[in-house]
C-alpha cells in the first residue's frame, strides 16, 4: 500500500514539474520578446538622428548613410538574439 501511494505521489510530482518547467519556459519567453523593444526604440532616435544631420549636412549623405547602416545592423542584432532566445525556449 506504502509502495502504491509513494509511486503516485511521485507521478504527481513529475507531472507538476512538467507544467511548472513548461509556465516558466514561456514566461521567460515572453520577457526574451520584450527585449526587442530597446533596439526598436534605439533604431528608431539613431535615425531622427541621420536625418538630422543630412538636414545641417547635405553634403556629406553618403557617409552619415552608411555609418546609420552599419549602425543599423548592429542594433538588429540584439532583438534577432532575444527572439531567437524566445523560439528555443517555445520549442523546449
Amino acid at each position: 500500500m506504502f509502495v502504491h501511494l509513494l509511486n503516485s505521489a511521485l507521478r504527481f510530482a513529475a507531472e507538476y514539474n512538467d507544467f511548472f518547467v513548461r509556465g516558466m519556459a514561456y514566461l521567460g519567453a515572453g520577457i526574451a520578446v520584450v527585449a526587442g523593444l530597446g533596439p526598436g526604440i534605439g533604431q528608431g532616435i539613431a535615425a531622427g538622428k541621420a536625418a538630422e544631420a543630412v538636414g545641417r549636412q547635405p553634403e556629406a549623405q553618403g557617409k552619415i548613410l552608411v555609418t546609420t547602416m552599419v549602425t543599423q545592423a548592429v542594433a538588429e542584432t540584439t532583438g534577432l538574439y532575444a527572439l531567437l532566445v524566445a523560439l528555443m525556449l517555445m520549442g523546449k
